[in-house]
Order: C-alpha cells, then sequence, then structure tokens
C-alpha cells in the first residue's frame, strides 16, 4: 500500500499498480499526479506535496512534473517553486461533463428542488473517482449559508450520503473492492462503525429509496442520498445528494419531504431516455 495522507475514507485516490502487459506505468503516473490536485489548492503543490499525496519518490515526481510542465498541463510559480494546473487540464474536464448528458439534463429539477427545500441546501450529483466521490453538477437555493462545495469538489465515498449510496448500488464486485480498500485503511478501531454506516444507507436505500445521513460525514452536515443509474449502458453509476447544516435540516423534514423528492428526481431521469 502507497504511503498517503489521506485514506480511503476521507478525499485520496485509490491504489495503481496493475500487473498488465498492455498497461503503462508511466501514464498513470502521470495522471495521478494531476488527479492529486483540489480545489482547494490555491497557492499550488510542490514536488514534495505531490510525492506526499500519491506515494511516487521525489525523483519520479520530478521527471513528470517536468514532463507535465513542458506539455502544458502544468504551470510553475518561480517565486513559490510550486505547480498549478494549466489550461489543457479544463479541456479534458469540459470534455468529460459535455458528454453526461444527465448533468445537463438535471439542472433544472436540481434548481427546482433546492429552491423548494429552502435557505442552506445544497443538491449535486456525482461520480466515483477511486476512494472519492467527485462533483459533476451542483444547485443552491438562495441565501448565504449552504455547503461551499462546488463542480470538482471531492468528499468521503465511505462517510458521505452520496458516497455510500453509491457503495449501495455498485456492481458486487466493485463494492467488494470499495469495502476491502476502505476496512484496510480504515484499521480494526474504526472499520465496525463505518461497515454499519455503509450497511444502514444499503438498507434504507433498498427499503424506502434514499440514504440520511445524519452528521457521519461531518458534524451539524444533515444530508440524504440517492443512487442514480442511467439507462445508457456508457454512463456510469453516479448519485445524487441533498444536504446542508442540521439546523436548515432537522431530520424530519428530511425524511418526510426533501428524501422522497430527491428520490422521485433520480427517478424520473432514470424512467427518461438519458
Amino acid at each position: 500500500m502507497r504511503k498517503r495522507t489521506e485514506t480511503p475514507t476521507d478525499t485520496d485516490s485509490g491504489t495503481g499498480g496493475v500487473d498488465d502487459r498492455q498497461f503503462i506505468t508511466a501514464l498513470h503516473r502521470g495522471l495521478e499526479v494531476l488527479r492529486a490536485f483540489r480545489p482547494d489548492d490555491h497557492a499550488g503543490l510542490s514536488n514534495g506535496d505531490l510525492s506526499e499525496r500519491t506515494g511516487l519518490p521525489n525523483s519520479t515526481i520530478s521527471r513528470l512534473t517536468y514532463t507535465l510542465l513542458k506539455s502544458g498541463y502544468l504551470i510553475y510559480d518561480t517565486d513559490t517553486g510550486r505547480y498549478r494546473m494549466g489550461v489543457p487540464v479544463l479541456s479534458l474536464g469540459y470534455a468529460c461533463l459535455s458528454g453526461l448528458t444527465v448533468r445537463e439534463a438535471a439542472q433544472n429539477y436540481m434548481r427546482e428542488l433546492a429552491s423548494h427545500c429552502g435557505e442552506g441546501v445544497q443538491v449535486a450529483l456525482g461520480g466515483r473517482v477511486d476512494y472519492t466521490m467527485i462533483y459533476l453538477a451542483t444547485a443552491r437555493s438562495r441565501g448565504v449559508i449552504s455547503l461551499q462545495l462546488d463542480v470538482g469538489s471531492r468528499i468521503s465515498l465511505a462517510r458521505s450520503a452520496m458516497g455510500r449510496a453509491y457503495i449501495a448500488a455498485a456492481e458486487p464486485e466493485e463494492r467488494d473492492e470499495i469495502l476491502a480498500a476502505v476496512e484496510e485503511n480504515a484499521g480494526p478501531e474504526k472499520w465496525p462503525e463505518l461497515k454499519a454506516g455503509i450497511d444502514q444507507a444499503a438498507e434504507e436505500i433498498a427499503t424506502r429509496g434514499f440514504y440520511a445521513n445524519l452528521g457521519d460525514w461531518q458534524p451539524h452536515v444533515h444530508s440524504v442520498a440517492v443512487p442514480f443509474r442511467s439507462h445508457q449502458r456508457d454512463v456510469p453509476l453516479m448519485a445524487f445528494n441533498l444536504g446542508g447544516p442540521s439546523n436548515y435540516l432537522p431530520k424530519e423534514k428530511l425524511i418526510e419531504d426533501f428524501g422522497p423528492r430527491l428520490r422521485d428526481l433520480a427517478s424520473m431521469l432514470t424512467k427518461s431516455t438519458i
């Protein structure tokens, strides 16, 4: 297991060693460097930061960042000695998002739901990236208080409502792989609590169609989530999430009103031609 500053219970990437003659390790490592950057890395990342996040040696990181810099995928700040992502990376992101027709189709419905739910509510659509969920679309209710998460933000796969909804709907082979990695990284002390939360999500989704997370991801944050699977075979499994500060989203509202509405939104999109 590679050295990590975070574990699959938080916001890290997955392991990348693949015993396959068709697998190009150098390309994989370069992509790992790009995936190490996060939306809140405003000051950029040094080679040391990248080495710590990816688990790769400094000498390897230096060659990779040099190549990515020459290719335009990274920008180097000579004053700070740190790297930031270049414009070509943005083009890859937009190309990905433009290919997800469900994102555009869902946006208006997400805005309507967020407005109905009132102050402090954010509705999001996300997909899995290794051991995190990444936001692909968001909508907020009007007001100054809400979760400050935007497209590209990553949250825990194992602790968040969105992540647990995803795990509940994943194919058995993928689910087993996720659970094995989370158990290994959580350790014997934290694993039982995590496993109980993941199992609870699966049970709630099976019985009522949505999962309510009351502070398991972050204290004082309540949320509900539902998995979303498109009829199109080339569209990956995703999940919808509705969340906000717990004082704006009491348990009763989540379970009796907001959860069913989010479930209906996902069901409507699933039944469409998307």
